[in-house]
């Protein structure tokens, strides 16, 4: 215990690491996930064919996988342009190649999320608004967009649930995040149960925090949808 009092401010670090990370990851997939339901609702063939190949591409390959391949395979890409201008080597950033890798796992995710919440809003309420004269930004803004975060909400959620989770396999690459540097910690003073039993916590404390926001939020949205009808 004594050894993981000692080692604290690492491992808070760690974890203001692996919160950054998720959220980044968030944000990207949020908006992976909003053009590709887009895509497959409204796009052409092309478009829906190049969406339905990203979806089961992520669907069929296992996370750590992807990450690998977009971790060294980042790492070449970004060295080949490097040498058409004659640059030295660059190193990429492994917590910019964790947020590139796990937003495009869980856009395709929230691709369908999107895209099922869409699909349940009542095609009348739309065609109503359109009939009173109403603009299609006024339409999406008050009709569309409020419907949509509702129904997705509790997908969404989901989604953050597992994301948030699978930051653990970033520490693969080597980014100094709790899990990375708790097993580095562990191993030197050959304590390694304590501190994963620390990252256990940690994560449970993230995911009840995570739990209880998003409960709010969806209660919130509910009233809201409600005082509309009403």
């Amino acid at each position: 215990m004594e050894n993981l009092i000692e080692y604290m401010p690492l491992l808070l670090s760690g974890a203001l690491v692996t919160i950054t990370l998720a959220l980044f990851s968030l944000v990207l997939a949020t908006v992976l996930g909003a053009l590709g339901a887009t895509g497959k609702l409204s796009g052409g063939i092309i478009a829906k064919s190049i969406v339905g190949v990203y979806t089961t591409l992520v669907r069929g390959v296992p996370d750590l996988v992807l990450i690998l391949l977009i971790y060294f395979g980042g790492q070449r890409l970004l060295n080949i342009v490097g040498n058409w201008f004659d640059a030295d080597y660059i190193e990429l950033s492994k917590f910019w190649a964790g947020v590139g890798a796990i937003g495009f796992i869980y856009g395709a995710y929230l691709t369908e999320t999107f895209r099922g919440a869409y699909m349940t809003i009542p095609p009348g309420q739309i065609d109503a608004a359109k009939a009173l004269g109403m603009r299609p930004i006024s339409v999406l803004r008050t009709v569309t967009i409020p419907q949509l975060i509702s129904f997705a909400l509790p997908g969404y959620a989901n989604v953050w649930q597992v994301l948030i989770k699978s930051t653990a396999v970033v520490s693969i690459i080597g980014l100094e995040d709790l899990v990375g540097l708790a097993n580095d910690a562990g191993k030197s003073v050959r304590e390694p149960f304590i501190f994963f039993a620390f990252v256990f916590c940690m994560y449970l404390l993230f995911t009840f925090i995570s739990q209880n926001i998003f409960m709010y939020a969806e209660r919130k949205y509910a009233l809201k949808g409600h005082d509309d009808a009403v």
